[in-house]
């Protein structure tokens, strides 16, 4: 279908990930909330940030690396843990061996599709993803299992209320793939062929199990399972937070932070780390943008835990001017997914590439040896473009 498999923007990955998947899986991809409007926030924020770049005194040798929950990356990009990647027979697999060859940080969730031993055994800079489910002996059970696997931190997300509906209609997802699914589905699948021949040539269908989600029985859900184990879990208190950072015992970075007084409460209860996000727009819509929310919260508590960012990180400029605005690091989900889906493994590091080279190209431009150099005189920011949450007054 494409002569060339390389690609040069994420733009030209999700074009190609459209045409190769089938809808279901495509749409579960795209995902989002209700009208959509935190999505295209997340994305359209990034382009109302200009540069303010030099023109002399630019730097031949420029170091983009970093460390992050004190594990060393070659950039401030991580992969970020994303469910169930029906993408690509080699699913969580092969985004770590992409991780691991580019030399950054795998985010694995509690939801993937692939054994949490055998992603680490792929990338050993693993980071264990969890969710508050279950009782607290099965949060245990889970959490230690990351551990023996040698996971070397942990992250909670914790920004989802499970808000559902969309305007453009969700995917059909079933609980499980036999098959009457089979034939259900055919009209969706069938003219994808691509897809369909790598899971037949890979000996297996898509697995819809969440087997990092196995139960001190030994049971292991479906992904729809495990969902509504989830969604039926009393939420966390921030008590029950501290609990879950000292049973850990290591790195540990809380993922859904947009106020600042919750990310107070986070430091409070002893995180390692936070990410400003809003759950891709998949949680309440008309959040603001992360982007937005960055420079109040990196401002408040950046210089006691390390300030994360994810939500509509599309090439390496915006992870410069995400740098530039208080993050230490960035993660990507979507990006790296229709990479995935693009071409597998190599599709992965064909978009780490492609944030690799935009970041360097704007720590060049800007003046910087350095990607820890970057701060806000290097952007143009326009009047009313933060937003800041949860703070009196």
């Amino acid at each position: 279908m494409f002569g060339n498999p390389w690609f040069e923007t994420v733009a030209e990955a999700q074009r190609r990930a459209k045409k190769r998947l089938p809808y279901a899986v495509y749409g579960a991809l795209l995902a989002g909330s209700e009208r959509g409007r935190t999505v295209a926030d997340n994305v359209d924020a990034f382009a109302q940030l200009g540069f303010a770049p030099r023109v002399v005194g630019h730097h031949a040798v420029r170091d983009l690396s970093t460390t992050v929950l004190g594990m060393e990356t070659s950039m401030p990009v991580l992969v970020s843990p994303t469910g169930v990647q029906a993408v690509h027979p080699d699913g969580e697999v092969a985004v770590a061996r992409a991780a691991a060859n580019r030399g950054v940080i795998m985010g694995l969730s509690s939801f993937a599709s692939k054994e949490v031993e055998e992603v680490v055994a792929a990338n050993r800079n693993t980071a264990f993803q969890i969710y508050w489910s279950g009782t607290r002996d099965t949060i245990v059970h889970r959490m230690e299992r990351a551990r023996v696997a040698g996971c070397r931190a942990l992250i909670a997300t914790l920004d989802w209320s499970f808000s559902n509906g969309r305007d453009w209609g969700s995917p059909t997802i079933p609980e499980k793939i036999d098959l009457k699914t089979m034939l259900k589905m055919a009209p969706d699948v069938l003219p994808h062929p691509g897809w369909l021949w790598k899971f037949a040539r890979s000996g297996r269908l898509p697995d819809l199990t969440t087997p990092n989600m196995r139960t001190p029985s030994g049971s292991i859900p479906t992904f729809f399972g495990a969902y509504r184990e989830w969604m039926h879990t009393p939420p966390p208190t921030w008590d029950d937070i501290a609990w879950l950072v000292k049973q850990w015992g290591g790195p540990f970075l809380l993922k859904g932070v947009s106020r600042v007084d919750d990310a107070r409460r986070a430091v409070d209860a002893g995180v390692t780390a936070l990410s400003v996000s809003n759950h891709g727009g998949n949680n309440l819509d008309t959040t603001p943008a992360t982007i937005r929310l960055l420079p109040s919260i990196a401002e408040a508590v950046g210089d006691q835990v390390e300030v994360l960012l994810d939500g509509g990180i599309r090439r390496g400029g915006d992870v410069a001017k995400a740098l530039a605005l208080g993050a230490r690091a960035v993660l990507i989900g979507r990006a790296y997914l229709w990479g995935l889906a693009a071409a597998g493994q190599a599709g992965v590091e064909n978009v780490l590439d492609i944030m690799r080279g935009g970041l360097d190209s704007a720590v060049l431009g800007l003046g910087h040896a350095s990607a820890s150099e970057l701060g806000p005189d290097d952007l143009v920011v326009p009047d009313g473009f933060t937003r800041t949450l949860g703070v009196a007054g």
